[in-house]
């Protein structure tokens, strides 16, 4: 049979992952699913460390440099608490995590570490250059998004290794950001594309940063260097969307399956990191 621990301090769980056997259980809400057809009770060969006791794991936090996301931290929890508006597409996307009672117990270390190429919270964590933090038994070391999740289903993680944080820069008052979803529905959805976008903004109105990047397009989100090089530097204003070229969009590799063909799932993407600018555009009256 498996065993079950649920540890009181951080030591005792990385203690217990330094032998690679064990499975980490948070929120639960990919975990069970994956079971769904093993019959009743959890599999035989499932050894879980349940990590829920881990009070210290949970909570976003100011810190000097930026914002420290526990990896026990909710949807919820991202939905309740006050945050600047470059937050947005992150609230956003926490909106889209399923329904009320997944979004209360889902975390976001859990949607990473699920690695789906679906995951809502993965892009506007990679438009707002999210670090992954990983603590062992040998310490703590911290990796950007985009090198922590390597593919479908597949991260960076060590057996050994426990998701502890999520860290987050300090952003300018300007930084503004936004997330946009198609799915088949409104709500309760795999995507079938997701776009966030994140623009900062100089004090004379030009473009200093801009961030895209794009989910269910590839077999994990991705960045476009070539669509923030188009807006980087350029007046904020409606001249901007011409700038955004299908040329563009050239790392994509969508699939065909059940949700939509490659060909629409390109041509979506494109229009949805459009009308992503558009909203920022009109929310700033430009």
């Amino acid at each position: 049979m498996g065993c079950y621990l649920r540890p009181q301090g951080l030591d005792d769980a990385v203690a217990a992952l330094a032998d690679g056997r064990y499975t980490v259980l948070a929120g639960g809400t990919d975990f069970y699913p994956a079971r769904v057809n093993r019959g009743p009770g959890l599999h035989s060969d499932d050894n879980i460390l349940d990590i829920t006791a881990l009070a210290g794991l949970r909570g976003i936090d100011e810190t000097d440099d930026g914002f420290r996301l526990g990896a026990l931290t909710t949807w919820t929890d991202v939905l309740r608490q006050p945050l600047p508006p470059v937050f947005a597409a992150l609230k956003q996307a926490a909106r889209e995590v399923g329904g009320m009672q997944i979004q209360n117990a889902g975390t976001l270390a859990g949607n990473l570490c699920n690695a789906s190429p679906a995951a809502d919270g993965v892009p506007p964590l990679l438009a707002m250059d999210a670090a992954v933090e990983l603590t062992s038994r040998g310490g703590s070391r911290r990796l950007a998004l985009d090198d922590f999740i390597l593919g479908n289903r597949k991260t960076a993680k060590r057996p050994d290794e426990l998701v502890t944080a999520l860290y987050l820069p300090k952003p300018s008052p300007r930084a503004r950001s936004v997330f946009l979803k198609l799915g088949a529905r409104k709500y309760l959805v795999i995507s079938i594309v997701m776009v966030a976008l994140l623009v900062d903004l100089d004090d004379d109105g030009t473009v200093a940063k801009a961030r895209v990047a794009v989910g269910s397009c590839a077999a994990k989100a991705l960045r476009l260097p070539a669509v923030e090089a188009a807006l980087t530097g350029q007046a904020f204003d409606a001249d901007l969307l011409p700038r955004i070229g299908e040329e563009q969009f050239d790392p994509l590799t969508p699939i065909d399956d059940i949700r939509g063909s490659a060909g629409f799932r390109r041509e979506a993407a494109v229009t949805l990191v459009r009308r992503s600018l558009d909203a920022l555009l009109r929310q700033e009256g430009a």
